[in-house]
């Protein structure tokens, strides 16, 4: 149950490492197969909302047996999928099983382990762990595999818990249902800029270093894997801490990852990934915390969970609604600028005209058979041309990909300052749990 639940929460993000195979596979662009991961979270948001409103009449195991059943068919449907729009359809299905599933499965847990405590805690922490690592996992299985592995892998794993849920004896303890307190709303508004946020760290430095800089997936993965290493290596450093110390350091450690990513000074796998540890440990120190402070306000697990799952992907939404305008926008007037700048590069290089002609039109021809939201392969024309052999070619080649990848990566800039303004966001809402004494 755990593990699906893990599974659940990475599914925001388990894709985003294969994209660049998705538009490829589907003829389609980065703003079309955004909607895989849009659509997803769009519908969690929704339906767990829902879920909040009708708590008091649902049966904890019974609408998790509906969500993992949806859950598991759902994964093999995206799997299967024959095109884009039939992907995006069972993504939607796929996120209305994890509403429920996610909503129902605290108290499920509960019962499981014999303590709400002790559920509450298990809950938390795979929650975290999922989100963090989703990128990750989505990376390796597409290097190893296909991005179909990432939705094949998926339907066991839920299956298994379904049977669980099935044959297995769950104690469920009768709840009251109250009025919850301001505290949780705050948490949970807290929790929703801190997730808008992670759209950089989740969202935005995967598409550039995969899609701008030209990274394998699993070498992408690596760079990624920092997130989820210093999300862990957060957690024993948070529990010396009060609340509000722990979710103000987080969210500031977040927009500070955040900003470093805004404002690389060149191309750096390692840079990116000092910044994502950041990002991780932001992460590690602020959402256990506030995940805590939410449920705990509020006796009715089901409808506290719902509401705090809702809260989450509704930032992940409106991050991503707000975000890929502004990141469209700045890439093109960034492509224009780089586009400007190989030019320049290849006349000043010291290449031969007789090579230079054919090296322009072969460049002019990847970037026009292009598709929209796709960095081309520019380094052909320079291999063709003998890059291999000849120096100067060779050194044309890397200054023109400098370049490009230069001014396409400060396209990213406005995009990385918006998240970071989304967790400084959060400070506002978690300034009322000073008045908690945890």
């Amino acid at each position: 149950m755990a593990a699906s639940v893990a599974v659940a929460f990475a599914d925001s993000s388990i894709v985003v490492l294969a994209l660049p195979d998705l538009y490829g596979a589907f003829n389609t662009s980065i703003v079309g197969v955004s909607w895989v991961i849009t659509s997803y979270n769009l519908v969690v948001a929704v339906a767990a909302a829902g879920v909040a409103g009708l708590s008091r009449h649902l049966d904890p195991r019974r609408w998790a047996q509906v969500g993992l059943a949806l859950f598991t068919a759902a994964s093999i449907g995206c799997a299967v999928s024959w095109s884009l729009p039939a992907l995006i359809v069972f993504r939607c299905v796929q996120g209305l099983g994890a509403a429920f599933l996610l909503a129902t499965s605290i108290s499920l847990l509960g019962g499981l382990v014999g303590s709400r405590e002790r559920g509450i805690s298990l809950w938390t922490n795979v929650a975290v762990l999922g989100a963090a690592l989703g990128p990750v996992l989505g990376g390796v299985l597409t290097q190893l595999f296909d991005w179909r592995a990432i939705f094949v892998v998926q339907a066991p794993v839920a299956g298994v818990a379904l049977f669980a849920t099935v044959a297995g004896a769950v104690a469920l303890r009768t709840e009251e249902h109250r009025r919850r307190g301001h505290g949780a709303l705050a948490a949970d508004t807290a929790l929703g800029f801190v997730f808008a946020a992670l759209v950089g760290a989740l969202f935005l430095a995967v598409l550039l270093v995969i899609t701008v800089w030209g990274l394998e997936p699993i070498v992408g993965a690596v760079v990624v894997s920092a997130l989820p290493a210093a999300t862990i290596a957060a957690r024993p450093v948070g529990k010396g801490l009060r609340a509000w110390q722990a979710v103000a350091g987080g969210v500031l450690l977040l927009a500070a990852g955040l900003l470093a990513l805004a404002l690389l000074p060149r191309v750096s796998n390692v840079l990116v990934a000092v910044a994502l540890a950041f990002c991780g440990l932001g992460i590690g120190l602020s959402v256990p915390v506030l995940t805590r402070v939410a449920l705990h306000q509020d006796t009715g697990l089901v409808r506290s969970g719902a509401i705090t799952v809702s809260a989450r992907h509704a930032g992940l939404v409106l991050a991503l609604a707000l975000v890929a305008p502004l990141l469209t926008s700045s890439l093109d007037r960034a492509g224009e600028r780089a586009l400007l700048g190989g030019t320049k590069e290849i006349l000043d290089a010291n290449v031969p005209l007789r090579k230079k002609v054919p090296i322009a039109l072969s460049l002019r021809d990847a970037l026009e058979s292009a598709k929209k939201g796709e960095v081309p392969d520019l380094r052909k024309p320079f291999d063709d041309a003998g890059a291999g052999s000849n120096e100067n070619v060779r050194h044309a080649r890397d200054s023109l990909i400098n370049t490009l990848e230069s001014a396409l990566t400060r396209g990213f800039r406005s995009a990385f300052a918006l998240a970071a303004l989304f967790a400084l966001l959060a400070l506002i809402p978690a300034l009322r749990l000073r008045r908690r004494p945890t």
